[in-house]
């Protein structure tokens, strides 16, 4: 933001984040706004006196929200901070307010405090959204003492302790299994689709969930610092880091408020050393409004409140205006995998059944075992053959499948490196190497078939790639899972660029070096893509799927899982900055006009105020051509068809 609002939203603790219709920050420019309209109306009824009496309440009200911080940072800032775009707004009113045309001083006061505290807001909301990153650690954590078992706070967990993890539980910071076998859902932190299983001696990450079994886990790190915290800071970190980057009307305010005050200044000085202290102190006036930028601090947010506005209604929400302006500079995007480039939906997609036997048979023997099993292959499988016998003495073994009785034959389902796939070897290895995810079947200890289950890549998402580089934008896969799978869901999308097996702080880093070199957007679903979404120049999330951190942490949702609305809304942000910039032209071009001719005094103040109503009235028809959009209109590919035409490979590991 570039100058401080009104309000107490700094002051406000996240956890007590307001409806906005509660939110004291809009309060004033609410005020202003609605004594603005008043005003309207008792001029259009001709009561002249009470519309400038109304006016001037709701300049107060409007002004109060920026000028007093305007001119504190004036005198108390340093460098090029002292100066900004509300600087400039409080001269374009004085301005105003001084030649009589206090209604005009009413609309400006009034657009650039509803602005500055909506993007206020948005901000609290981040802060506020960062309670879902610590909301996967749980509130209490069981730890084991000489003798017994005890429940404690989470937050009081010590490195060294010994913590006891049931199945369905959440590791309550990070550690180290000692004892045990299963399998633990990381997506949160890693963005891997399936399970990965865990033995003695692998390292499990704060958030974690335990699938299946129990397991002992050694604790690394205390419950108050952990991997989960951290990634909070990161988030936090990066929002501050964020909101120092400086808005395209400051960028025009940094040089053009202190020429004007100078100019000012010395016309006025001039007056009194030529003996005519009133001429040259009403030309000083003169050139003082004549280099306010009322065109300027008008049509940017009519622009900015016209495109966001439109880019709602085809479900793209942008929480800003420093994001619009962001949004319409990117060149390149950086996507996560699972959820966002995939569905985040592991199913069947390929089954090798051995000789004597046929895929049906595999995948009905697969599923009548795997009816009663939390895992998420499991409700792949029986996703995949509904219509599947009963079975009986049904075991699962924690980490490896399950055993049971169909029709009377004894049967294995598990991974290949519990159940073997024997003959089905060289098949199992060709499926693996396309990145699925295998069970394997056994009936009577015989190998007879092998099923492999992946995620689905969304169909649009090649389509939504190829217009990005269509535009010029470059793209590049950030994601958790290995690499090979990466690799090959890259390929089938149309992404060059991949990097693999990263951590959230690795994402961060990783858009961070991009951002050196390019404007970049990430876009992401999951928990562990909020701190790249927070560092990134505009961090998109995918609003309807996506977790509440994420969503919280980006500057644009999605309301829906389209991804060609990516290429959309950097088109749409693209050519509202085109509009922004050139009623930044023309601002900056009436300005540079309109200074030597009432500088020396060939026009006066009437003429100057003619000029500027009149190129305000442009500016702001310009502006509202940013409502106009182009919607997609291709039709997104059936799952089914597009999964017949090829070979997805996307998921990592077996069960």
């Amino acid at each position: 933001m570039s100058d401080a609002c009104c309000g107490d939203s700094d002051e406000t603790a996240p956890d007590d984040l307001v409806p906005w219709w509660r939110d004291r920050g809009l309060a004033l420019p609410a005020i202003a706004g609605v004594f603005w309209l008043s005003g309207l109306l008792l001029e259009f009824a001709g009561a002249e006196v009470p519309a400038v009496v109304i006016y001037a309440v709701g300049v107060a009200a409007g002004a109060w929200t920026f000028a007093p911080s305007a001119v504190r940072r004036l005198v108390t800032g340093r460098g090029s901070g002292r100066l900004g775009v509300g600087l400039l707004m409080t001269i374009a009113g004085t301005g105003a307010v001084l030649l009589g045309h206090v209604g005009e001083a009413a609309a400006l006061a009034f657009l650039f405090s509803i602005a500055e505290a909506l993007e206020d807001r948005a901000m609290d909301r981040a802060r506020h959204g960062l309670r879902a990153l610590l909301s996967l650690i749980p509130e209490t954590a069981v730890v084991s003492r000489p003798g017994r078992d005890e429940r404690i706070p989470a937050d009081q967990v010590r490195r060294g302790d010994v913590l006891v993890v049931g199945a369905g539980d959440r590791v309550s910071t990070d550690g180290v299994v000692e004892v045990g076998h299963s399998w633990m859902d990381t997506s949160a932190i890693t963005g891997e689709s399936i399970p990965v299983e865990v033995a003695p001696g692998v390292e499990i990450a704060a958030g974690s969930v335990n699938t299946s079994g129990t397991l002992r886990i050694t604790a690394v790190a205390d419950g108050r610092d952990n991997s989960l915290t951290q990634m909070v800071e990161l988030v936090e970190q990066a929002h501050a880091d964020k909101g120092e980057r400086a808005r395209l009307a400051d960028r025009i305010a940094q040089p053009l408020v202190p020429l004007v005050l100078l100019a000012a200044a010395l016309v006025a000085a001039y007056g009194f050393v030529v003996g005519d202290p009133q001429t040259w102190i009403e030309r000083a006036l003169v050139v003082l409004v004549a280099a306010s930028p009322c065109a300027l601090a008008i049509a940017v947010p009519v622009t900015v409140i016209s495109a966001i506005g439109s880019a709602s209604k085809f479900g793209v929400i942008i929480k800003s205006g420093a994001a619009f302006e962001q949004l319409g500079t990117i060149r390149t995007v950086a996507f996560d995998k699972t959820g966002t480039l995939t569905r985040n939906e592991p199913r069947v997609v390929a089954t090798q059944a051995a000789k004597g036997h046929t895929d049906a048979e595999v995948l009905s023997l697969a599923a009548a075992l795997e009816a009663t099993s939390t895992h998420p292959l499991a409700a792949a499988v029986v996703a995949a053959s509904p219509d599947h016998p009963a079975a009986s003495d049904v075991h699962e073994h924690a980490g490896h499948g399950v055993t049971g009785l169909v029709e009377g034959r004894r049967v294995r389902v598990g991974s290949p490196r519990w159940v073997a796939p024997n003959d089905l070897s060289k098949q199992a290895d060709a499926m693996a190497s396309q990145g699925m995810s295998l069970i394997v079947v056994e009936v009577n200890d015989q190998a007879c078939g092998v099923i492999g289950i992946r995620d689905e890549l969304r169909p649009e998402a090649a389509q939504a790639v190829s217009a990005l580089h269509q535009q010029g934008v470059s793209t590049v896969m950030l994601t958790g899972d290995n690499t090979r799978t990466a690799q090959a869901i890259a390929s089938e999308a149309g992404i060059r660029e991949v990097h693999a097996e990263t951590l959230p702080q690795d994402k961060a880093d990783h858009i961070r070096a991009s951002m050196a070199t390019a404007p970049t957007a990430m876009i992401g679903d999951g928990i562990n893509d909020a701190p790249a979404l927070a560092t990134a120049t505009v961090g998109i999330a995918m609003g309807a799927s996506g977790s509440a951190a994420a969503v919280e942490s980006a500057d644009v949702a999605f309301t829906g899982h389209d991804l060609r609305l990516l290429p959309q809304a950097l088109a749409h942000a693209r050519r509202g900055r085109a509009i922004m910039t050139q009623n930044v032209v023309l601002s900056v071009a009436l300005i540079a006009v309109l200074f030597p001719l009432a500088l020396f005094g060939v026009l006066g103040l009437a003429a100057v105020v003619l000029v500027h109503e009149v190129a305000e009235v442009i500016v702001i028809a310009n502006g509202l051509r940013a409502i106009r959009t182009q919607r997609h209109s291709q039709p997104v590919a059936r799952n089914d068809d597009y999964s017949a035409r090829q070979q997805r490979p996307s998921m990592i590991g077996s069960r």
